[in-house]
C-alpha cells in the first residue's frame, strides 16, 4: 500500500472554520459548569478532558484526512483491536465490561470506535461508490460493520451499539445506497423489530439483561415500575420541571433540589440534561439543544461541500453521531425513550467520549479545509 509523502497542506485561514470551534467550546464550557454542579469533583478532569480534547482537534484538523484514510485498514484494526482488549483487561462495573484502566484514568474503547469506524467506512464507500448497491458489496459492509457492532453488545453495551449501528447506516446512505433496497430493509425491519420487543417484554426471555428488559417494561409501564427502574427517569422530568424558566441557578443549595436530594444516580453523565433542565431552566435547555442543532447542521454542510464522497461521509457521519447521542440522552432524561446510557456530546462527563468527539470534530475541519475546487 503507496502512502502520499504529503500529510499536511498548505491551507487557507478563510476555509478554517472557526464557528464550529466556537459552537463546540460553547458547549464544553457549559459541559464542564453542569458536571461541576453535579459532581464538584470531577470538574477539573472534564476541564483538563476540555483542553487535551481542543488540542487534539486543532492537531487532527490540519491532518491531511485523505492522507489519514490510507491507513483504512489500520485505523479498523484498531478499532476491532480496542474492542477486542476491553473484554480480555477490561475493568467489570455493574456487570459490564466497557473500560480499560490506564492508573490516572480509565479509556472506553466504544466510544473512540465511533469515529474510527466513521473513517475507516468513509474510505470504504469511497472505494465503493460505483457499485455500492452491488450484493456482494453490501454484504462486505455488513459483514465489516457486524464484527465491531458484536463486540460492543457482549460488553454489554446495547445503547451504545444501536447508536454505533445507526451512525453506520446513515453512512452508507450517505454513500449512495438505493432507496428501493432501504425500503426493502425497513419493511423486514420494523415487524421483526415488533416481534423482538413482544417477545423482550415476556418472562425468561433469552435476547435481554435483566435490567435492560426492567428498562424497557418501565418505559412502556412507568406506574408499576415508580420505585424501581422507572425511577431515574421519573426523577428526570420532575428536575428538568422543576428549573422552570431560568432555573434555580448553578451549584444551588435548595433543599428542594432533585440533584442536591441524590434522586438521580450518575447526574454527571447519562442524566447531565436533567441538571441542565433543574439549574438552567427552559432557557438554558434550548441554548443547548440550539447548539448542538447548529454542531450538525455545520457538520453536515461541511460534508456536503467536501472535495470528494469521503468527505461527505466523514462530515455527515460526525454531524450524525453527534445528534443520534444528543436525540437519544435527551429523550431518556425527558422519558421518552426507555433509559439508556449515551453520553450528551461535550456536555457529560466522561474523557474518552469528549476527547473522541473532538477528534471527530478535528477531522470534519480538515474536511473544510479542503473544499470542492468550484468553490
Amino acid at each position: 500500500m503507496k502512502l502520499p509523502r504529503i500529510i499536511t497542506k498548505p491551507y487557507k485561514l478563510k476555509d478554517y472554520k472557526i464557528s464550529l470551534i466556537f459552537l463546540v467550546s460553547a458547549l464544553s464550557v457549559i459541559g464542564t459548569q453542569v458536571v461541576g454542579s453535579a459532581r464538584e469533583s470531577l470538574q477539573n478532569k472534564q476541564i483538563f478532558g476540555v483542553i487535551v480534547g481542543s488540542i487534539m482537534m486543532l492537531v487532527v484538523s490540519l491532518i491531511d484526512y485523505v492522507w489519514v484514510l490510507n491507513l483504512y485498514w489500520i485505523i479498523y484494526a484498531g478499532a476491532v483491536g480496542s474492542l477486542g482488549m476491553v473484554l480480555l483487561i477490561g475493568q467489570r462495573v455493574n456487570g459490564a465490561r466497557r473500560w480499560i484502566d490506564l492508573g490516572f484514568t480509565t479509556f472506553q474503547p466504544s466510544e473512540l470506535a465511533k469515529i474510527l469506524l466513521i473513517l475507516f467506512f468513509a474510505k470504504f464507500i469511497m472505494d465503493h461508490r460505483n457499485n455500492i448497491n452491488d450484493k456482494m458489496t453490501i454484504i462486505k459492509y455488513a459483514m465489516l460493520a457486524a464484527i465491531p457492532l458484536a463486540l460492543i453488545l457482549i460488553e454489554p453495551n446495547l445503547s451504545t451499539t444501536i447508536c454505533t449501528a445507526l451512525v453506520i447506516c446513515l453512512l452508507i446512505y450517505v454513500g449512495g445506497l438505493s432507496y428501493r433496497f432501504i425500503i426493502t430493509v425497513l419493511l423486514i425491519l420494523i415487524p421483526v423489530t415488533a416481534i423482538f420487543l413482544t417477545i423482550a417484554v415476556q418472562p425468561n426471555q433469552p435476547f435481554l439483561k435483566e435490567y435492560q428488559q426492567e428498562r424497557i417494561l418501565a418505559f412502556l409501564n412507568p406506574e408499576e415500575h415508580a420505585s424501581d427502574a422507572a425511577y431515574q427517569q421519573n426523577n428526570s422530568e420532575m428536575a428538568i420541571g422543576s428549573g422552570q424558566l431560568t432555573g434555580k441557578g448553578l451549584d444551588n443549595n435548595t433543599t428542594t433540589s432533585v440533584k442536591n436530594g441524590n434522586f438521580i444516580l450518575e447526574p454527571q453523565t447519562d442524566f447531565i440534561f436533567a441538571i441542565i433542565g433543574e439549574e438552567l431552566g427552559f432557557i438554558g435547555c434550548c441554548i443547548v439543544i440550539a447548539l448542538l442543532l447548529l454542531v450538525v447542521i455545520q457538520c453536515i454542510m461541511i460534508g456536503v461541500r467536501s472535495q470528494d464522497l469521503a468527505g461527505q461521509v466523514i462530515g455527515c457521519g460526525v454531524g450524525g453521531l453527534i445528534g443520534f447521542q444528543s436525540f437519544i440522552n435527551i429523550g431518556v432524561a425527558t422519558n421518552i425513550l426507555p433509559n439508556t446510557g449515551v453520553p450528551l456530546p461535550f456536555v457529560s462527563y466522561g474523557l474518552t467520549s469528549l476527547v473522541s468527539l473532538y477528534i471527530g470534530i478535528g477531522f470534519v475541519l480538515n474536511v473544510g479545509l479542503q473544499p470542492k475546487k468550484y468553490q
